[in-house]
């Protein structure tokens, strides 16, 4: 089996098989998850990883990897408004790495800005307020995350 593991902003769908993608949300206490399609291109919200203990994160996300195959992971790039590093920006970074290393899947990396103020938003205006969000507000930010990968002109590179 060829390796196909590595971490990327460089990314081409077209080069991509067709198949499901999983887009995550890293937070430290809790991680987004959205699935969606290379063929479909549209993002659905599918879990929240809940835990902030890593062998346990991995344990749950390797039973989503299990069920859902994903030819492609997404994990969000957090930076400040003007694109600079966010205290996570590392972090992220290294969950990428090891998404990579673990499941020899390709990851790339998404820009997020954002992403969680757009997830507020949507879900206020879906009546879903205050600590209600919770649950949700990451697998929404993932979706958006995903979304926007779908949407934008990808390199042929």
């Amino acid at each position: 089996m060829p390796n196909h593991s590595s971490v990327s902003e460089n990314h081409s769908l077209e080069q991509l098989q067709t198949g499901a993608v999983l887009a995550f949300d890293f937070g430290k206490k809790r991680i987004g998850v959205a699935v969606g399609n290379t063929a479909v291109k549209v993002a659905h919200p599918l879990a929240t990883v809940d835990s902030e203990v890593t062998e346990r994160r991995f344990v749950l996300i390797g039973q989503l990897i299990e069920t859902w195959q994903p030819v492609l992971l997404i994990v969000g790039l957090p930076l400040h408004s003007d694109g600079t590093a966010h205290e996570l920006t590392q972090l992220s970074q290294r969950f990428a790495r090891r998404l990579s290393g673990r499941f020899n899947i390709k990851v790339i990396m998404k820009d997020e800005r954002y992403t969680s103020e757009i997830a507020s938003v949507t879900l206020r205006e879906a009546g879903i307020a205050g600590r209600k969000q919770k649950a949700v507000l990451d697998q929404i930010a993932a979706q958006q995350i995903l979304q926007s990968f779908f949407d934008e002109p990808h390199a042929t590179t």
